[in-house]
């Protein structure tokens, strides 16, 4: 399988904008193994793995006190 990786920015980057927060805010507010690099890597494009974009939806969550879903983060 050759997919391609880079996706373009996605709508994780402008809400993280809207909501002023920046990576390490999410990795802050995370319970789990989550790293600048993770989170860096959302906001590029990059292809993640669903465990990697689960972590990404649970730390903004808590970091904002509300619900998003993965589908709301990633357009792929």
């Amino acid at each position: 399988m050759n997919a391609e990786r880079n996706l373009g920015s996605q709508p994780i980057a402008t809400l993280l904008e809207q909501l002023t927060l920046t990576p390490n805010s999410l990795v802050e507010a995370s319970t789990e193994q989550l790293t600048h690099k993770m989170v860096s890597r959302a906001t590029r494009g990059r292809r993640l793995t669903d465990n990697t974009k689960g972590k990404i939806v649970r730390a903004l969550n808590a970091a904002t006190g509300k619900q998003f879903t993965a589908a709301e983060l990633f357009n792929y």
